[in-house]
């Protein structure tokens, strides 16, 4: 009877276990929207800049309310962790594509990917501290990136 109790408790966590999932999967379904991928770390850079705002307020406040302060930590680290999987698993992972050396297109694909290392440094940077200069270099890097990426209008033509 524990068994059978104990098999029944670990089916139910497993089955309702919250299941993540990322910014898109890498499978090759040929399915892909560029831009809103990009709105969405657009969104991520916001939410972290909210937080960093937070965090500082809520630092000046005595006493410290210690669990809205970890919260919006949690919170600012999520996010930017959200921007690197972007970056990662769908720009560089899937969607920019190696070019050889002595090519058309090489100079186009090493900008991007230099542009894509910068965000994620930059993210990495603002998991670290509540330096808002990083998320106005996160702005810059990303309309940069818009342009290397989708051409000078900055936006996918639809």
């Amino acid at each position: 009877m524990k068994r059978l109790t104990l098999l029944a408790l670990v089916v139910t966590a497993i089955v309702g276990s919250p299941v993540l999932v990322g910014a898109h999967c890498q499978i090759p379904c040929g399915i892909y929207d560029d831009e809103l991928r990009v709105q969405l770390i657009e969104e991520h850079i916001g939410t972290v800049e909210k937080a960093m705002q937070q965090i500082i307020a809520l630092g000046k406040d005595q006493p410290a309310n210690i669990n809205q302060l970890v919260r919006w930590v949690d919170n600012k680290e999520q996010h930017a962790q959200e921007i690197q999987d972007i970056v990662t698993a769908y720009f560089m992972a899937q969607r920019i594509k190696p070019m050889a050396e002595n090519t058309d297109g090489r100079a186009s694909y090493v900008e991007q990917l230099t542009l894509l290392h910068d965000i994620q440094i930059r993210a990495m940077k603002a998991k670290q501290s509540t330096d808002l200069a990083q998320v106005e270099a996160l702005r810059a890097l990303v309309v940069q990136f818009r342009k290397a990426y989708f051409g000078e209008q900055g936006t996918h033509a639809h």
